[in-house]
């Protein structure tokens, strides 16, 4: 089960809005849903959490590229709300993309016979993960992911935000001084 939230920055403090995950089908969409919710193109916060399994962190400010984290890229690479966060950090679409044009075998010159008796001693099911490392298949980092200095300058530290867990929501939400309005949405 999800539970996700914006937040965003006022004059006044923060505003919250439940963000109905049903809405969003791609990373762009949950963007879109961000500036919407902005006021005066102040930051928002859109924030995404996993029974408490991982947590995701979307920050926007105004037109400026939306910043990312995710606290647990493998757990939540096998989500399909995560993978869309972890498959742009990872940058799987445009490197996938670029594989294709560019036809690469993932060797380079006078690599071949390395890979080939490397590849004889392997078992079948290690080939095939061979294989994918070869064809440009990255692995998913089993910890954190993506800019855990993007809420800084907002009182949720870096190191604060990499060693979270449990209800981290909330503990952000209290670090930016936005738990009653969090809270009135949950």
């Amino acid at each position: 089960m999800y539970f996700a939230a914006l937040l965003a920055r006022t004059e006044d403090g923060w505003e919250a809005s439940d963000l109905e995950l049903d809405d969003v089908e791609s990373l762009s969409d949950l963007i879109d849903l961000a500036r919407s919710a902005a006021v005066d193109d102040d930051t928002v916060v859109a924030l995404i959490e996993q029974e408490d399994t991982w947590f995701g962190v979307v920050r926007v400010d105004g037109e400026e590229d939306p910043r990312y984290f995710v606290s647990s890229a493998s757990a939540a690479s096998r989500s399909s709300y995560g993978s869309m966060l972890t498959d742009e950090l990872l940058g799987k679409d445009d490197e996938d993309d670029e594989l294709d044009e560019l036809d690469l075998d993932g060797t380079e010159d006078g690599e071949e016979e390395v890979v080939a008796s490397y590849a004889d001693n392997e078992s079948e099911e290690e080939d095939d993960t061979d294989d994918d490392v070869r064809a440009g298949a990255e692995p998913v980092p089993s910890g954190p992911l993506g800019d855990p200095r993007l809420l800084d300058d907002l009182g949720v530290s870096h190191k604060q935000l990499m060693t979270l867990d449990g209800d981290a929501l909330s503990e952000i939400a209290d670090s930016l001084g936005a738990t009653e309005v969090l809270e009135g949405v949950r």
